[in-house]
């Protein structure tokens, strides 16, 4: 729950937390990132950090192929032919093409292209990927594909490197859920401590909701539908009877202190 203060952009922000976690690693470890950090600016500052990044594009983007050899007169070229994310006429060759089945996505096509770049980050190559969904005809089944790009060194396989990023979106889904159903950036906490404290408790909140999946009943508002799977939210919403079949560990808590108190 670290807040991003009025005279640092979120970039810098996140650049200074990817610095300090990366100095307590013992190998160098593969981040993810969202589409707000797929930009020149963040690729460049996170060029010093032993870090792999690989981050989502927004597919309204240009980059920026590798210029031509230096034929000894004018300045040389810094930037090959344009890459238009939305504009497949201006799209090289692919270095590669791969079809798999994932048994939740099914079939999925994943293009790579190699050495573009931004154009204010000339200095710094990436690996371009685009991630489709096809039906068994070949057609697109998300008319949006997911571009993903890779900074570092060596990247892992084709096949298993777009995966990566599929953890991300459970992750997000997490976050969410605890800022808008756990009430997580609510409180208004005086010290640092405080705050650790808090977000300690997260997590816990989150197990005792997936491990009371199997025993709450389901609790709907008036204006919803009855579930037969809950989601975590709905299992929240309907700890109430859990709680009122246990009691308030508070009262437990209570308990246990005066008989440790009576027995000194």
């Amino acid at each position: 729950m670290s807040a991003v203060p009025c005279w640092e952009s979120p970039i810098e922000k996140a650049v200074w937390q990817l610095k300090q976690v990366c100095e307590h690693l013992p190998t160098r470890p593969i981040s993810v990132w969202d589409s707000e950090y797929g930009c020149a600016p963040f690729i460049l500052k996170t060029a010093n950090i032993p870090c792999d990044i690989l981050v989502r594009l927004r597919s309204n983007l240009c980059l920026w192929g590798a210029p031509e050899p230096y034929k000894g007169s004018g300045r040389p070229k810094k930037h090959g032919a344009k890459f238009n994310l939305n504009e497949p006429t201006t799209w090289d060759e692919p270095t590669s093409v791969l079809e798999v089945f994932d048994p939740k996505l099914q079939r999925v096509r994943v293009t790579l292209w190699q050495n573009l770049h931004f154009k204010k980050a000339a200095t710094r190559p990436i690996s371009l990927m685009r991630v489709e969904r096809l039906d068994v005809q070949g057609n697109l089944r998300v008319s949006k594909p997911l571009w993903l790009a890779w900074a570092g060194e060596e990247m892992p396989p084709l096949e298993s490197v777009w995966r990566l990023y599929l953890r991300r979106f459970t992750i997000d889904h997490w976050y969410r859920f605890l800022k808008q159903r756990l009430h997580w950036t609510v409180p208004k906490l005086g010290t640092p401590k405080q705050c650790e404290r808090w977000s300690d408790l997260m997590p816990l909140m989150t197990w005792e909701l997936w491990l009371a999946r199997d025993i709450v009943t389901d609790n709907p508002l008036p204006w919803q539908k009855s579930l037969d799977k809950l989601t975590p939210g709905r299992v929240a919403q309907a700890m109430g009877g859990v709680l009122a079949a246990i009691g308030t560990p508070a009262q437990l808590l209570g308990l246990w202190t005066k008989r440790s108190c009576s027995r000194v």
